[in-house]
């Protein structure tokens, strides 16, 4: 067999499944496609949950990054933040997909989800009580990067076994566009909450936040799998992962292009609050409506993923969004118009949801179900683990440089580097 046809990538059959797995409330609600996954009551709860949690999260990154910089007023202090948040999925989470592929999905979300939970309280106490320091930050962030680092592949992988090979693609769709819905809802509420009442509220009450989720999935009725204990050692489970990454060249050259824009495409937030700041001349509320309109755009490209996901041609699209997300950064870095940036927030919302999500999408339809943990556990890490080195970078350098500038440099990068990959893996392009 020729190397090439080798290097093709198949979907993975879709399993049989009997009739009786399937809830008979999904045979009878027709569901219109944009929304299909949700005819799965599983996915119901765990959209409701993750629509309250995640409005949480976000009023917590709002509150937290404002605090940071009220506390420090150094740009380089954020980035260290962001890195401390991010760092331990470097190490972590190539072993949270060898976890995911050896144990139940639920009962692993569940332990993930109390966890955050208690890690946003302790925070809320410190907060309450003026005790809260820079460090203290930075503590607490990096244990919740241990969480996620976890918590992510998990959560990727457990869409299929809630809703099944056919509406996976729709559930990542779907799953995105909750977490960017709330983006929406909660760095709004969370500029307002911080600018009436203190970060300490918004800590709290995404620690609230965190039990719809845990409720959702113990009130699942999830068809139990069995695991076998599988004969090769984590290592060797580990390094078998990573050697089927390296032989599929479309899944090595999908999560190069996480990587570029881990590091380089989205770690202009790092430095929003400063950015915000010094150069649209804003408060909290307006860094708030800047997240938001980031959010809105996202929640417009997962929705139209959501609704041709299945159809269009995934890779082209992909080739569309490595391109334009750095362009519009670019813009967006020289901008000193509030309005002007709320609309290029707009855009560049639309242009990285679109990236990772398609990213996501193709990295779980052409992945084996066996490998699917490993593979998820690589996405996860790109996203979490190498982020913090763009982050640490992008905070150093523009306390430096200017904060236009070193934006403007992560954006050049970006294109440059995300050019390179489609053009030496041209398989990407073509996947569907």
């Amino acid at each position: 067999m020729a190397d090439e046809e080798l290097m093709e990538l198949k979907p993975p059959p879709a399993p049989e499944v009997p009739p009786e797995v399937v809830p008979q409330r999904a045979r009878q609600i027709r569901i219109p496609n944009t929304f299909s996954s949700l005819r799965h009551r599983n996915f119901q709860l765990y959209f409701g949950g993750q629509l309250i949690s995640v409005a949480g999260t976000w009023m917590q990154i709002i509150a937290q990054g404002w605090l940071v910089y009220e506390l420090s007023h150094s740009e380089r202090t954020l980035g260290v933040v962001g890195f401390a948040a991010a760092i331990p999925a470097l190490v972590v989470s190539p072993w949270g997909g060898v976890i995911v592929d050896r144990v139940t999905k639920r009962t692993l979300l569940v332990i993930t989800q109390a966890a955050a939970m208690i890690l946003a309280f302790i925070l809320a106490a410190l907060a309450f009580t003026n005790t809260v320091q820079v460090w203290h930050i930075i503590v607490l962030a990096a244990g919740l990067g241990l969480v996620n680092a976890f918590d992510g592949p998990a959560r990727q992988a457990f869409l299929v076994d809630m809703v099944g090979h056919e509406d996976m693609t729709n559930a990542i769709a779907l799953q995105s566009v909750v977490f960017n819905g709330a983006r929406v809802i909660g760095p709004a509420i969370g500029g307002l909450l911080y600018a009436l009442v203190g970060a300490s509220w918004c800590f709290f009450i995404n620690g609230v936040s965190y039990l719809a989720v845990i409720a959702g999935l113990l009130l699942m009725q999830v068809t139990p799998h069995p695991h076998p204990h599988p004969s090769a050692s984590p290592w060797q489970q580990l390094t078998s992962g990573l050697r089927y990454v390296a032989y599929h060249k479309q899944m090595l050259g999908l999560l190069l292009l996480a990587l570029i824009f881990s590091i380089f495409g989205i770690s202009y937030s790092t430095v929003m609050p400063a950015f915000v700041d010094k150069i649209l001349h804003q408060d909290s509320f307006a860094f708030g409506f800047i997240n938001a309109a980031v959010g809105l755009g996202a929640v417009t490209g997962g929705f139209v993923l959501a609704r041709w996901g299945n159809t269009a041609p995934r890779g082209r699209w992909l080739l569309y969004a490595s391109i334009g997300f750095p362009i519009l950064l670019l813009g967006f870095a020289y901008t000193p118009f509030y309005i002007l940036s709320l609309i290029l927030s707009f855009g560049l919302g639309v242009g990285f949801m679109l990236e990772f999500v398609l990213i996501n999408m193709l990295l779980q339809v052409h992945v084996e179900d066996d490998m699917r943990g490993r593979v998820l556990s690589l996405y996860t890490l790109t996203f979490f683990g190498f982020s913090p080195f763009g982050q640490l970078a992008i905070g150093s350098l523009a306390e430096e440089w200017g904060i236009s500038f070193t934006i403007s440099l992560s954006a050049l990068i970006t294109l440059v580097l995300c050019g390179a990959v489609l053009l030496l893996i041209p398989h990407v392009r073509k996947l569907k």
